[in-house]
């Protein structure tokens, strides 16, 4: 397919580039445990009316799925991953790593709709994507629910490490390839990973990432922070802009509570003290240098217009092939975009994916009604353009014309 597409600002559009990936041949079946069948609610940790949840249809849609609980061996440690459904064909799983503080998997505690990932799955439309793919939520290491406290002295894996653990992952579960959604450090992850293993990944959302490791000013500040700050006021900083600490306090204070008492605070310490010591992303959009790495994947950043890593995801973009990157800047949604506007992200996750051949035929509802759709002769705009190839079993129609997308977002 041509494709038509820039740096588009509270736009998303259809964006391809070619991909190859490589297979992974061993499957072996772990020890599954699921969550919560027959569990009582009374038994459950963290029941806490102060942040909602007594809500006897959360706790239905809590505990009513399939999800599975697996502890995966890696190169750099144990892996705690949760997975819903099973491998569809030749289709990718949807791989997912949660931000510092925002565990993934605490279905357990029926925190259903406060988490990193919870209210962008369960979302009403979300499902006429996950019934097509299997989703699989890693945490980073001691980040999940229950998880014992590192012993003294551990060694908390870099981000490089983080990264070079999710092929043991892919391995595991026999996935041929995944497609990545990622929130702040677990965009970080995952785009290192694409980087290091381009033939694992199809395509990446993500969302919050800052390219950019911290100057010697930056971890001056953030010491000086945690001598007069506690880790969860500092988690907070990081995931919520000044503006929405001070205005969507009830927000806020469920989150506060939740990263004060869901995660091992030891643990949070030493992801949060690793994240802030990151390096450089390193990329660069070709042509800029030379024998410049970029992610050769189609990727779309996604932030929130009143988020504090919104100068990150801007810089991110102006690195990346612009055939190949969606920008994606979300009215109204803070530095939560998941969880404050899950109906807009979904819309532009099918875009997303129809840009890589799957699911043609899927219904457009919230934004299909308010966009203006320009179909253009591709050749008249950007001949110069190969058209795009992915493992998709499916992409009867696309690559004969271009499809801009205006959305107002």
């Amino acid at each position: 397919m041509k494709v038509l597409g820039h740096k588009i600002e509270l736009l998303t559009g259809l964006l391809l580039h070619d991909v190859t990936m490589a297979g992974l041949q061993e499957l072996r079946f772990p020890e599954e445990k699921p969550l919560l069948r027959g569990q009582d609610a009374a038994e459950l940790p963290f029941m806490n009316p102060a942040l909602g949840l007594e809500n006897s249809d959360t706790f239905l849609l809590a505990v009513d799925t399939d999800w599975k609980e697996h502890d995966i061996e890696t190169p750099y440690g144990l892996l705690h991953v949760v997975i819903r459904g099973s491998p569809k064909g030749n289709r990718p799983a949807i791989l997912t790593y949660h931000d510092v503080g925002l565990n993934p998997t605490a279905e357990s505690c029926v925190f259903a709709d406060k988490l990193c990932f919870n209210t962008f799955f369960n979302f009403e439309d979300m499902q006429e994507i996950t019934k097509h793919f299997v989703v699989c939520h890693v945490d980073a290491p001691g980040q999940q629910v229950g998880a014992s406290q590192f012993p003294q002295g551990y060694q908390f894996p870099s981000m490089e490490q983080l990264a070079a653990m999710l092929p043991s992952v892919v391995q595991h579960f026999g996935f041929k390839y995944v497609i990545g959604i990622g929130v702040g450090a677990g965009a970080y992850v995952l785009a290192k990973f694409a980087l290091i293993f381009p033939d694992l990944v199809e395509g990446l959302v993500l969302m919050n990432i800052d390219p950019n490791g911290k100057g010697w000013i930056d971890w001056a500040a953030t010491k000086l922070s945690g001598l007069t700050s506690t880790l969860p006021d500092m988690v907070l900083s990081h995931l919520f802009s000044q503006e929405e600490l001070v205005s969507n306090t009830e927000l806020v204070q469920s989150y506060r509570q939740q990263i004060g008492n869901v995660v091992n605070q030891a643990n949070l310490q030493l992801f949060w003290n690793m994240y802030n010591s990151r390096r450089d992303l390193d990329i660069n959009r070709p042509g800029m240098v030379p024998n410049a790495k970029t992610l050769r994947c189609p990727v779309m950043l996604v932030v929130g217009d009143n988020a504090p890593a919104e100068d990150g995801v801007v810089e991110c973009n102006s690195k990346l092939d612009p055939t190949t990157t969606t920008f994606l800047k979300m009215a109204d949604s803070g530095g939560l975009p998941q969880v404050t506007q899950p109906g807009k992200l979904t819309e532009a996750f099918k875009y997303f994916l129809q840009g890589m051949g799957y699911m043609p035929s899927a219904s457009m509802t919230r934004l299909a009604r308010s966009r203006t759709a320009s179909l253009t002769s591709a050749s008249s705009v950007d001949g110069s353009r190969p058209q795009a190839c992915t493992h998709s079993e499916s992409s009867e129609g696309l690559g004969q014309v271009n499809h801009t997308m205006e959305v107002s977002c």
